[in-house]
């Protein structure tokens, strides 16, 4: 009973946490939707707008984040996991689409031409390389069956994915503790959006928190 309860109580939790990034995300993204190349972060990338490729690949980006974010939520709902299996493997598979086929590219693309010189573009290669390994490896042991390396690697996949959250999160932070350049903010954004992620997942992992 005590476990039931301790089980729910987290799917509660981030079930609010869930809600809250929905949110946030669908507001961009709907800022977006207008398609105006001064909007918000395009203002920023006017020396990169005229090539196709990576206004492409950055519309595509964005708009699909909305659903590689909660695709990848469901699966640490252990309510799903226990009473529609069915769906969990969907909606597992779903995810892992949406990041190999789909945000891995065109994250790739963005990240070679990120601002902030290369510190950024280095974070913003390793942070997608990363994000395609655990997300490959946690589809390649579900189908093995081992389902307890398949929870790490999903943890950490997922700690890479919520980057798209902690990224802009920490902007806004650092942005209102410290005077900066937007260069160098872009710079230190583009680590700290992801490696206190991954610190966080491993101590998940090593405490077995999930």
């Amino acid at each position: 009973m005590k476990r039931i309860v301790i089980e729910t109580l987290k799917d509660m939790v981030f079930y609010l946490i869930m809600c809250i990034a929905t949110f946030l995300m669908l507001r961009m993204i709907l800022g977006y939707a207008g398609f105006n190349l001064q909007y918000e972060f395009l203002s920023q990338k006017q020396d990169y707008i005229h090539i196709k490729v990576w206004l492409y690949a950055f519309y595509i980006h964005v708009f699909t984040s909305l659903f590689t974010l909660i695709a990848g939520f469901t699966q640490f709902s252990s309510f799903l996991l226990l009473h529609y299996k069915n769906l969990h493997k969907v909606l597992g598979k779903v995810y892992v689409v949406a990041v190999l086929c789909i945000n891995f590219p065109t994250g790739f693309i963005m990240a070679i031409y990120a601002s902030g010189l290369w510190p950024s573009k280095l974070a913003f290669l390793i942070l997608d390389s990363l994000w395609f390994w655990f997300t490959l490896k946690a589809y390649q042991t579900a189908l093995q069956k081992n389902f307890t390396l398949h929870k790490q690697f999903m943890i950490r996949s997922y700690a890479l994915t919520f980057s798209a959250i902690t990224l802009r999160t920490w902007r806004i932070i650092l942005s209102a503790i410290f005077v900066i350049s937007p260069l160098h903010l872009y710079m230190i954004d583009a680590w700290m959006g992801f490696v206190p992620n991954l610190l966080m997942a491993e101590l998940i992992i090593r405490r077995r928190l999930f």
